[in-house]
């Protein structure tokens, strides 16, 4: 298992990551992260663009599942069903294990399925060490309180890690 904190690419927001990127990487499942990630911690229900993002995935062939570390399951479990979406709860990332449960119920493997978070230290390290394509956001209604903005000042190599990767890849291609 690989300790790494360095995403394999970064996005603004969740519905930068179409189903043609997706497609491209060989990802038919995409697991993710709820908080901060597709919706603000407060937010009780899922939005329309949510939804619709959501849908688009699934009309491409990608399966979509939340994977959260939530304690208390009811917020998350509302939200799911709002979404008609599978939910793997107390993942317990950054361990692995979380995420393998997902791809097993999905029946997917590693090389199929990308993981989507706006932490490094809990979904991109989970992702890594499970071996999935680790794809981070920028949180949603960003950081807030002063142990986010603190943490979000401790990502700032990694993320600068991963675009100078995302960049030399780019330039290769060219």
């Amino acid at each position: 298992m690989p300790f790494s904190l360095i995403p394999h690419r970064l996005f603004d927001r969740y519905d930068q990551i179409t189903p043609a990127y997706l497609r491209e990487r060989g990802i038919t499942l995409l697991l993710s992260d709820l908080d901060f990630t597709l919706a603000a911690k407060s937010t009780r229900r899922p939005d329309q663009p949510l939804r619709d993002w959501i849908a688009g995935l699934g009309e491409n062939g990608v399966q979509f599942m939340i994977v959260s570390n939530n304690r208390s399951g009811t917020r998350v479990t509302e939200f799911c069903a709002e979404l008609s979406v599978p939910y793997q709860g107390r993942a317990g990332k950054p361990s692995p294990r979380g995420l393998e449960t997902a791809m097993a119920r999905a029946g997917a493997d590693r090389t199929s399925t990308a993981m989507l978070g706006d932490k490094l230290l809990t979904d991109v390290l989970a992702a890594n060490r499970a071996g999935v394509l680790a794809l981070m956001v920028e949180p949603v209604g960003g950081a807030v309180t002063l142990w986010q903005k603190v943490l979000h000042a401790l990502q700032a190599p990694f993320k600068a890690a991963c675009r100078r990767r995302c960049g030399k890849r780019t330039e290769k291609n060219q």
